[in-house]
C-alpha cells in the first residue's frame, strides 16, 4: 500500500468534542482514525465555558420534558422535535458517562454534580428559571475535551494531527473516504474508509467580531457545499450577548446564571423591559437584540455609548473567583476592568452556527430536503444541523449536542462498517487536490488574501449580523460575489512545503466565502424574523409561510438552489415567545 494511502473502517474529521466522542464510540467496534487540522486539545470545544445541561434534578426539581420545551421554544419553534426529544432524553446518561470517565464537575455539598441557571432554561414550561447546567467552573468545554482525548488514547484511536481535509470521496452516491493535506510536509494523503464523519466545527470567522477561534472557517460544510450536497438553515447564526467590547472574546452566560446583571449607560437593568419573567437569562437572540436596541436608541455606555455593562458587583466575590475564574481574568487582562468593582463593557459577538450539514437523528447526512441519506457519510456537532437548535440555540445545549450526537455518530459508523465493504475508488482520486494545491502557488497574487478576508468580515458584520434588511442582504450578496472574484485571482507567495501557513489560510478563506454566500442567499429569501435571523423590514415571525427549514446547494453549473423541508412537529405548537 502506498505511504500516502491509509485504510480504516471509520474516519472522523475534526478532533473537538463531537469528533472525539464519535471516535471513542466507533473505536469500540472498528478500526478508527481521527484527522484534524490541529492538535486535538487545541480544538474549539475547549473554549466553551458555562456548562452542559441535563435534567439531573440534583439541585431543583426538573424533567427532560421541561428541557425539551425550553429547547423548542428557545429555537423559536424551528427545532425538529423528534431530535430534541432524543437529545433531552439522552442528556442525563451523557453527563453521567462523562462523570464515569473522570470529568471533574463541580459538586454540591452532598457530592452530587452541581447545577446552575442558564438563559432560557425554565421549570414547568416557562414558570421560572431552573438550575440545569452541569459545570466545571467556567472551563467545562476544556474539561470535556481533555477527558475525551484521554479516553480515545486509552481506546487506541489513531490520530493524524495537522492534516487539513481537502476533498470528500463520493463514488456512485456512496462515501468512501477523504483526501487531506499534511501541513507539516505539504504531502497529499488519501484516507479510504467505510464510514466518514465530519465534526469540523463552526464558521464564525466570516464576521469581524466573533468569539470563534481563527480555525473556525467552515471547512466541513464548505466542502459539502462544493460537492453539490445541501446545507440546512445557514441563515440562522447566533450572536452571544456578552462578548468583550471590540474584541468579541466570550464572557460566559454563567456570569448571569450566578447573578450578573446587564445595565445600560443609565445604570438601568434594561432586560426587565424585554423579558420581565427571567430578565437577563432570556435566550441569547433576545438579549443580543435588546442590547442592540439600547445602543441604537442612545442608551449605551461609554464615551461613544456603544456598549452595555455586565455588572457582577453584587455577586459574592468568592463565588465569582471560584466559579468564574476565566471570565474575571479575561476582563482584567484585555480591558483592564475589575469585575468585582465595576461593570464590564460588552457587546454581542458572532458565536454559534445553528445551521450546517443536514442529518437525521442517527447523524447520517441527507442528500436532499426529501430525507435520502448519503451512505457512509455522517456529521455531528456545530458543523451539522440535526436540527435541535432551530433558529436559536440555548446556552449549554451545544456541549450536550456534541456528546449525544457524537456518540450516536460513532455507533452508526461502527454498525455501518460491520455490514459493508470498502467501495472502489479511482487510483487518481487525489489528483484534483494535488492540482488545486499546485495552482494556488502558481503565479503572482494581485493582493494579499488578508485584505479580502478583512473586507468580507466587515461586510458580513455590517449587513448580516444581529439586524438585517432586504437591501443590506442584497448588497452583501453582490459583495460576496465580488470577493469571490478577487479570491479566484489570489495566489500564495510562499512556495515552501513545510508548515505553509499562508497556504492553509488561503484555503480556509475559500471555505469562509462559500459559507458567507450560502448564509446571505438563505437569509435574503427568508422574509420573516425568527431566532437568530432578525429582519428589520419583516419583524414578525411568520409561521404560515416560514415554519420550514431552508436547504441550499450548489448546482453543477455553479448557481445556487433553494429548497425547503417542513419542521418535524411534536407536543409543542408555536406560541408567542414570552419570558
Amino acid at each position: 500500500m502506498p505511504n500516502n494511502v491509509h485504510i480504516y473502517d471509520a474516519v472522523i474529521v475534526g478532533a473537538g468534542g463531537a469528533g472525539l466522542r464519535a471516535a471513542l464510540e466507533a473505536s469500540k467496534g472498528c478500526k478508527t482514525a481521527v484527522v484534524s487540522k490541529m492538535y486535538p486539545t487545541r480544538s474549539h470545544t475547549g473554549a466553551a465555558q458555562g456548562g452542559m445541561c441535563a435534567a439531573l434534578a440534583n439541585v431543583e426539581e426538573d424533567s427532560w420534558e421541561w428541557h425539551a420545551f425550553d429547547t423548542v421554544k428557545g429555537g423559536d419553534f424551528l427545532s425538529d422535535q423528534d431530535a430534541v426529544d432524543v437529545m433531552c432524553q439522552e442528556a442525563v446518561e451523557s453527563v453521567l458517562d462523562l462523570e464515569r470517565m473522570g470529568l471533574p464537575f463541580n459538586r454540591t455539598p452532598d457530592g452530587k454534580i452541581d447545577q446552575r441557571r442558564f438563559g432560557g432554561h425554565t421549570r414547568n414550561h416557562g414558570e421560572a428559571a431552573v438550575k440545569r447546567a452541569c459545570y466545571a467552573a467556567d472551563r467545562t468545554g476544556h474539561m470535556i475535551l481533555q477527558t475525551l482525548f484521554q479516553q480515545c488514547n486509552k481506546q487506541g484511536v489513531e490520530f493524524y494531527n495537522e492534516f487539513f481535509v481537502l476533498d470528500l470521496i463520493i463514488e456512485g452516491g456512496v462515501c468512501g473516504g477523504i483526501v487531506a493535506y499534511e501541513i507539516a510536509t505539504g504531502e497529499i494523503h488519501t484516507f479510504r474508509a467505510k464510514a466518514v464523519l465530519f465534526a469540523t466545527g463552526g464558521y464564525g470567522k466570516m464576521f469581524k467580531i466573533t468569539s470563534n477561534a481563527h480555525t473556525l472557517t467552515g471547512d466541513g460544510p464548505g466542502l459539502v457545499y462544493r460537492k453539490g450536497l445541501p446545507l440546512e438553515d445557514i441563515e440562522f447564526f447566533q450572536f452571544h450577548p456578552t462578548g468583550l467590547y471590540r474584541l468579541g472574546i466570550l464572557l460566559s452566560e454563567a456570569a448571569r446564571g450566578e447573578g450578573g446583571i446587564l445595565r445600560n449607560g443609565d445604570g438601568e437593568r434594561f432586560m426587565e423591559r424585554y423579558a420581565p419573567t427571567i430578565k437577563d437569562l432570556a435566550p441569547r437572540d433576545m438579549v443580543s437584540r435588546a442590547e442592540f436596541f439600547e445602543i441604537k436608541e442612545g442608551r449605551g455606555a461609554g464615551p461613544n455609548k456603544d456598549y452595555v455593562l455586565l455588572d457582577l458587583t453584587a455577586v459574592d466575590p468568592e463565588v465569582v473567583e471560584a466559579k468564574l475564574p476565566d471570565i474575571t481574568e479575561f476582563a482584567r487582562t484585555y480591558l483592564g476592568v475589575d469585575p468585582l468593582k465595576e461593570g464590564v463593557p460588552t457587546v454581542p459577538t458572532a458565536h454559534y452556527a445553528m445551521g450546517g450539514i443536514p442529518t437525521n437523528v442517527n447523524t447520517e447526512v441527507l442528500r436532499s430536503a426529501h430525507g435520502e441519506v448519503v451512505p457512509g457519510f455522517y456529521a455531528a456537532g456545530e458543523c451539522a444541523c440535526v436540527s435541535v437548535h432551530g433558529a436559536n440555540r440555548l446556552g449549554t445545549n451545544s456541549l450536550l449536542d456534541i456528546i449525544v450526537f457524537g456518540r450516536r455518530g460513532g455507533l452508526g459508523m461502527a454498525e455501518h462498517a460491520a455490514r459493508t465493504k470498502l467501495i472502489d475508488i479511482p487510483d487518481d482520486v487525489a489528483k484534483p487536490s494535488e492540482d488545486w494545491i499546485a495552482s494556488l502557488t502558481d503565479g503572482q497574487s494581485p493582493e494579499p488574501i488578508a485584505a479580502i478576508r478583512k473586507d468580507l468580515q466587515e461586510e458580513m458584520w455590517d449587513k448580516v449580523s444581529v439586524l438585517r434588511t432586504d437591501e443590506g442582504l442584497g448588497q452583501a450578496i453582490n459583495s460576496v460575489a465580488h470577493l469571490r472574484e478577487r479570491y479566484a485571482k489570489a495566489r500564495v507567495k510562499d512556495r515552501s512545503k513545510v508548515f505553509n501557513t499562508e497556504l492553509v489560510e488561503h484555503i480556509e478563506l475559500g471555505f469562509i466565502i462559500d459559507m458567507a454566500e450560502a448564509l446571505v442567499i438563505s437569509a435574503k429569501a427568508r422574509t420573516e424574523s425568527r431566532g437568530g435571523h432578525y429582519r428589520e423590514d419583516h419583524q414578525k415571525r411568520d409561521d404560515e409561510h416560514w415554519l420550514k427549514h431552508t436547504f441550499i446547494n450548489k448546482t453543477p453549473d455553479g448557481d445556487t438552489r433553494l429548497a425547503y423541508k417542513p419542521v418535524t412537529m411534536g407536543r409543542y405548537e408555536p406560541v408567542e415567545r414570552k419570558y
